[in-house]
């Protein structure tokens, strides 16, 4: 009777192991097709106005970020397992949501986004590591001579001349 015993136990402990390792791989395939599609932000951000895709961690020695009366300034670097078009196609719907405008994409390997709204400019760098995708999201304001030249650009022909 104890040999029997011991069987059934074992039958047990064996099939409750290959359902919670069948459960696993099902689940991996599941999310690995869901990321092959589309990225979703992270609830939790640094900059509340600049989203990041789910997965992606902070590289917390390699970043720097200042906040004071309005104006920001941050070096952010993450790391994640995504396809770089996935990330550049994720920003490029995101940004306008938190009125960012994209001023261009320079691709060379790397993809470079660079955003600007009111009174910042964000640029976003993308770079493949093997199977996996470094971000740099630089954030600073925009500098007061760039501003002016914006507002006299907007149909003078003024150009403002340094002072001797």
């Amino acid at each position: 009777m104890k040999i029997n015993w011991w069987i059934i136990v074992i039958v047990i402990v064996v099939a409750i192991g290959s359902s919670g390792i069948l459960g696993c791989a099902t689940s991996n395939r599941d999310s690995k097709l869901g990321n092959a599609t589309l990225l979703e932000p992270q609830a939790i951000l640094k900059f509340t106005d600049i989203p990041i895709p789910v997965g992606f961690i902070p590289l917390y020695k390699d970043s720097y970020s200042f906040e004071s009366s309005g104006v920001r300034v941050g070096v952010l670097r993450y790391q994640g397992k995504a396809d770089v078009e996935q990330v550049v196609n994720f920003y490029k719907e995101q940004m306008p949501m938190y009125n960012w405008n994209l001023l261009n994409i320079v691709e060379y390997g790397e993809r470079i986004l660079n955003l600007d709204r009111d009174n910042e400019t964000c640029i976003i760098s993308i770079s493949p590591k093997g199977k996996s995708v470094t971000m740099t999201i630089t954030v600073g304001p925009k500098s007061q001579s760039f501003k002016r030249m914006q507002t006299s650009s907007s149909g003078s022909s003024k150009v403002d001349k340094p002072v001797k």
